[in-house]
């Protein structure tokens, strides 16, 4: 499936369009958009990545995306019984609307803020979430009103974490995503396998250093760090579902246990045992 750049029906002079909990789940859907994104989903526990970030999380996910950020689908992957609610808000919303009222410059500094992507947490997540999936009963305007009303509570949260250190700029082509897409892809299908960086570089007709040089100009990392970046995330979940460490370790692709445990530190800040013990805990 090629990237495919989306975007809100021109008929539509609404600056919202929810999609009512949409199954994407036996997709590998890599794909960027101009409008902002609010995605929420409950009932799955599968990998957030967007742009250059990557994290597996558990249960629920709300996330707020900036325009023209790439990203992956959240229910890829996911088996179990989920709901998903995404929330696209036009760009014209804040060039025409919100920058032009003193009332609603708490809306401008959010959708600033998701040029860095943001990730909400708590009970923020809690509040949106209910309200998310009430849109798609409100009639016309109540439906507008009860969008906005989420767009301030957001934008009154301190409950958030940025998914970036500063706001990720898409410089690429639909035809260089494409590439990146089909890198990605590669990962996702054979984390767990040996993935050489020739097999790689011959999948986007490089030679491995121009494919090196290409690859850390376009993601800001070296192949190999992002191969153990979405190998770690990937760890985090066989950990967080009972698995042992070096169970982890072997099904996630790293061949050597001391490997793993000193690249799971390098990302993480913390030994594998250290992160089951301090989950375990926690959900106890």
């Amino acid at each position: 499936m090629k990237i495919q750049l989306e975007s809100i029906a021109p008929t539509s002079k609404s600056p919202f369009r929810l999609l009512h909990d949409p199954k994407l789940n036996h997709l590998f859907y890599w794909h960027f958009h101009p409008e902002f994104e609010l995605v929420y989903i409950e009932g799955a526990s599968a990998t957030r990545h967007v742009g250059n970030h990557i994290y597996q999380f558990t249960d629920s996910d709300l996330v707020l995306i900036g325009s023209n950020i790439p990203h992956l689908n959240f229910d890829h992957g996911v088996k179990t019984s989920y709901r998903k609610e995404v929330l696209h808000i036009k760009p014209s919303f804040k060039e025409d609307v919100v920058a032009e009222f003193p009332e609603l410059q708490s809306l401008e500094r959010l959708l600033e803020l998701s040029k860095y992507g943001l990730a909400f947490s708590g009970s923020t997540k809690l509040e949106i979430g209910e309200l998310l999936k009430e849109l798609h009963k409100l009639p016309p305007f109540e439906f507008f009103m009860q969008s906005l009303q989420v767009l301030k509570k957001l934008s009154q949260s301190n409950e958030f974490e940025l998914l970036h250190t500063k706001p990720y700029v898409n410089r690429h082509s639909i035809k260089e995503q494409e590439r990146i897409r089909e890198i990605y892809a590669l990962v996702d299908n054979r984390y767990q396998e040996k993935i050489s960086l020739r097999e790689v570089a011959q999948l986007c007709n490089l030679t491995v250093p121009a494919f090196c040089r290409y690859f850390k100009k376009a993601t800001g990392s070296t192949f190999v760090a992002f191969l153990n970046q979405y190998r770690i995330s990937q760890a985090k979940r066989l950990l967080l579902a009972g698995k042992n460490i070096s169970e982890t370790c072997y099904e996630c692709g790293f061949e050597s246990l001391s490997y793993f445990n000193r690249t799971f530190k390098k990302i993480t800040l913390e030994n594998p045992s250290v992160f089951k013990r301090r989950n375990t805990t926690l959900g106890n």
